[in-house]
């Protein structure tokens, strides 16, 4: 009995770090928008796959300035290609592994148990920091275009991602809000409103790509590779984003 207990001891440690050695770490990040979807992709993911992912979930414009100094990630994904760009100039993004994954629409969003006629009615608008949000960024350019920016701009109360948004119209902290329409999908207590008025705005883009600073190159690849499956785009799908194809390579300037 005593040999077999030494043994035991002996032979477990050494089994959990056999365990741990073989276990892969990548960690991804996504724009808020995203957050539902990579839920249940990563979930798939790792059942195939012997890896542990981490999604650091956020503004587009947050995460990357997280990257361009230097913050652990494997992939980005953002909700815009200016705040994409951005790492790209920094050369923090591989150039070589970049694709525009999706695509999606800007919409009114207000509880379902509520209903504005107009903007007349409104007392508080919530729409993502123009600056760091793609949401609020198109949100703002859709008002300025629409002609109506100014007059409601005493109204309008700003979020740090799209998420937010949400979360405040839910919870009756602000009248309406201006979201995806991904977002409006998700959520059983919230509807889209198609009264109020949106002018145009540029299209929307998720670009991605592996990171410069990728600790593990070769999974970060197969993972990029995993997003543009079938199986995958048909999940992006579910969610209400639309897939796009091959786009301009002046889409994104590597100068």
């Amino acid at each position: 009995m005593k040999k077999l207990f030494i043994f035991m001891i002996i032979i477990i440690p050494m089994s959990s770090c056999s365990h741990q050695s073989d276990s892969t770490e990548l960690t991804i990040s996504a724009a808020a928008s995203l957050t539902n979807v990579m839920e249940e992709i990563v979930d798939l993911y790792e059942e195939k796959e012997a890896i542990r992912i981490t999604i650091n979930l956020g503004g587009s414009g947050s995460l990357s300035e997280q990257i361009i100094q230097g913050a652990p990630a494997d992939v980005f994904l953002s909700a815009s290609t200016d705040k994409f760009q951005r790492a790209v100039d920094a050369g923090s993004i591989d150039t070589s592994t970049i694709r525009p994954l999706l695509s999606n629409q800007l919409v009114w969003i207000q509880r379902k148990d509520t209903q504005h006629q107009s903007l007349a009615s409104l007392e508080k608008i919530a729409i993502g920091i123009p600056a760091s949000v793609p949401a609020g960024y198109y949100a703002k350019q859709a008002l300025v275009n629409a002609d109506i920016y100014q007059s409601i701009q005493s109204k309008i109360v700003q979020t740090k991602d799209v998420r937010q948004v949400v979360q405040y119209v839910q919870s009756e902290n602000v009248d309406v809000g201006i979201a995806y329409q991904t977002d409006a999908m998700q959520f059983q207590d919230i509807a889209i409103n198609h009264q109020l008025p949106l002018g145009d705005y540029s299209d929307i883009i998720y670009p991605v790509g592996i990171t410069q600073q990728a600790q593990n190159r070769e999974a970060a690849e197969k993972f990029l590779a995993f997003l543009q499956t079938d199986q995958v785009q048909q999940i992006f799908q579910k969610y209400g984003f639309s897939t796009v194809g091959e786009v301009d390579g002046s889409l994104f300037s590597t100068d």
